[in-house]
């Protein structure tokens, strides 16, 4: 008989990607806030290559989303470049700071965790709230809209922290807080600017995590061959399974996430 030892590491990984890839397509939302408490919680992974690895990870995942809502016409770039001038310098910086300051590990691993007990609820809040703010904005372009650059590049500069130290916010924030912004861009346009901004900021901090050594390249692959089709068959019944119910069970799954991760300590 072989050893299939392998298989009892390897499915588990690729299940878990499965369904955050399915709950990602399903909702277009979702996928950082789930996977890296996940990944600690229920497979023990430390928090720092949780993150390491989840960035990376959204990185490749989000750039087939980022292309197809770029040939679709459904990126503002002008509010990309304003959020990019905060969160990549932001990003750069605390990298910068994790690899030369001599942080302590076990250090980093707590306000990593801290971090995300903090992100987690607000991401399930966003998530909820999300349609609520684009009630009211237009189906189609308006034309051009204000550009509010100052708390556009401060929005950055939040998101380009938060994301590069938990891997959460570049979804279901990002996108609420684009909504109060800019109440003028189309849904699609929010979405489509929020997940282009996301995919230079995750591949940055993703490969930053990677100089710094945490990353789990054998745990991103078994990640990446789960969600892939998870992704395809969210997005194929996007549409059946009611959002309404889709988005409050996701909520209540992050803050409890959030709850988990606060009693680990």
């Amino acid at each position: 008989m072989g050893d299939f030892g392998w298989a009892a590491t390897l499915l588990p990984l690729m299940a878990a990607g499965f369904t955050v890839g399915l709950l990602v397509g399903l909702t277009g939302v979702g996928g950082g806030a789930l996977m890296t408490p996940l990944l600690i919680s229920s497979f023990g992974v430390p928090p720092q290559v949780a993150v390491g690895t989840d960035l990376l990870y959204a990185s490749i995942t989000k750039t087939a989303g980022g292309w197809r809502h770029h040939v679709s016409d459904h990126v503002n770039w002008p509010v990309v470049l304003r959020l990019a001038a905060g969160s990549l310098p932001a990003a750069a910086i605390l990298l910068v700071a994790m690899a030369f300051l001599s942080i302590d590990t076990v250090a980093l691993a707590h306000w990593i965790r801290m971090g995300l007990v903090v992100a987690l609820p607000i991401s399930g809040l966003a998530i909820v709230v999300y349609p609520w703010f684009t009630r009211a904005s237009p189906r189609n372009d308006v034309g051009d809209v204000p550009p509010r650059t100052l708390p556009t590049v401060l929005f950055g500069v939040v998101l380009g922290l938060l994301v590069t130290l938990t891997s959460v916010g570049a979804g279901a924030i990002g996108v609420t807080v684009l909504a109060a912004l800019y109440p003028m861009l189309p849904a699609k346009r929010l979405v489509g600017t929020d997940i282009a901004h996301a995919v230079p900021l995750t591949l940055l901090g993703g490969l930053g995590h990677l100089g710094l050594g945490n990353v789990n390249t054998g745990l991103l692959l078994a990640l990446l061959c789960g969600s892939i089709p998870g992704i395809l068959l969210g997005a194929r019944l996007a549409g059946i399974v009611p959002e309404w119910l889709l988005r409050p069970l996701l909520a209540v799954t992050l803050c409890y996430a959030s709850w988990a991760l606060f009693h680990r300590g």
